[in-house]
This record gives C-alpha cells, structure tokens and sequence, in this order.
C-alpha cells in the first residue's frame, strides 16, 4: 500500500460518520493486522501474549485517531504503538520468562517449541534463543532490522532513535547474538551474563 492509500484511509478513519469509520477501521485492521503480529511475535514469542499486544495496539488506534497529528506515516505510527506495547510486556516479565538464566532457556524452548514458532532443531533454533536473551529494546531494534529488514530511516521514525544510535545498538545486539549461537551451536554453556540482557545496556 502506498502513503497516498493511508492517509485516504486515515481521512476515513476521522470521518464524521460511525459507519464510515467502523469500515475504515476494520480495513486497517485487514491491511496491517497479520504485518503487525509477527513483528510483534518475534518479540514477545507466545502467541496468546501476542493477541493481546496486537488488539491493544488496534484499540489504542481506534481511541487516538484523532488526536493523530499525521507527524509520520499511519504505518509508522501503528509501529510505533506496536513495538512500545512489545516492550511494556517484555519489561513487566522480567521476573518471568525471559529473565532467568537459570534454566537454560527451557522456559524459551517450552512455549516457542509448543506453538509451532521455530521448527525445534538446527541454527533457527539457536538463533531464535539468542534473541529471546536480548534486553527488550534491543530485541526490538535485532527484529525490525533483522527478520522485518527495516531501513534504519524508517525504524528511526518508529522506534524515535536517532539513526547512528540504532546502528550501534544493532551491531552491539547482532554481535552478542552470533556469539551466543556459536557457542550454543559448539555445545558451550549457553549463559549471557547479566549485564548483557539487562535494560542498563540498551
């Protein structure tokens, strides 16, 4: 879809008429809902977590239209709202999944393994640990630019970081991800200290 097809439909989303906006609205959703689930799957790994991110960032859509100020593009924006819902769930369990690195990543492996998000075997494995390690804002720069393939100029706009801060942080997330893999892939002891998935590094 083209800039020119969104802001149309964000005109429509703003119109006057419920019924004109009740059907902009479920077109939204038809255009971007199934982008926006696996950007935010690759972040937050469970699928039930993911509906839930994904009808929040919707419903924050449909109560702030029109207090949108159309500074950036529709897709953007619901980005934006998309990856800042990703984070706030990823930081509210750091007690949780993610945080501990105790149990080898078994927490990881049981609900990735179970929903069918990696095929259980292999490098895709590895590497989809790796991540699931990484601080929350890292993980989010490592996904949009890694498996969206993102231009830094466009996730500048969603993740409002300046370029050069995003090209660090990727390089500085890519690196600590292909040593984890290596070392997972050799049979080494498969444990990022705790600085190197603490938010303090992001």
């Amino acid at each position: 879809m083209t800039a020119t097809d969104d802001t149309r439909l964000l005109d429509r989303l703003r119109s006057a008429d419920p019924t004109e906006r009740e059907a902009a609205f479920v077109e939204l959703v038809d255009r971007y809902s199934q982008r926006i689930y696996w950007t935010v799957r690759k972040l937050v790994v469970s699928h039930h977590d993911t509906d839930d991110v994904v009808q929040n960032v919707f419903l924050k859509v449909w109560n702030a239209v029109g207090d949108f100020r159309g500074d950036s593009g529709l897709f953007t924006w619901l980005y934006r709202i998309a990856i800042n819902e990703s984070l706030s769930l990823l930081r509210s369990r750091r007690s949780g999944l993610f945080a501990s690195l105790d149990d080898g990543g078994a927490g990881f492996d049981r609900i990735a393994g179970s929903e069918g998000l990696i095929d259980g075997e292999g490098i895709e494995r590895a590497l989809a640990r790796a991540v699931s390690r990484l601080p929350a804002k890292q993980r989010a720069v490592f996904t949009l630019r890694y498996w969206d393939e993102m231009p830094y100029e466009e996730m500048s706009a969603v993740l409002e970081t300046s370029v050069g801060a995003l090209k660090a942080s990727y390089h500085h997330a890519a690196a600590k991800v292909e040593r984890w893999v290596r070392e997972e892939w050799s049979g080494s002891d498969f444990t990022p200290t705790l600085d190197e998935t603490s938010d303090s590094e992001e």
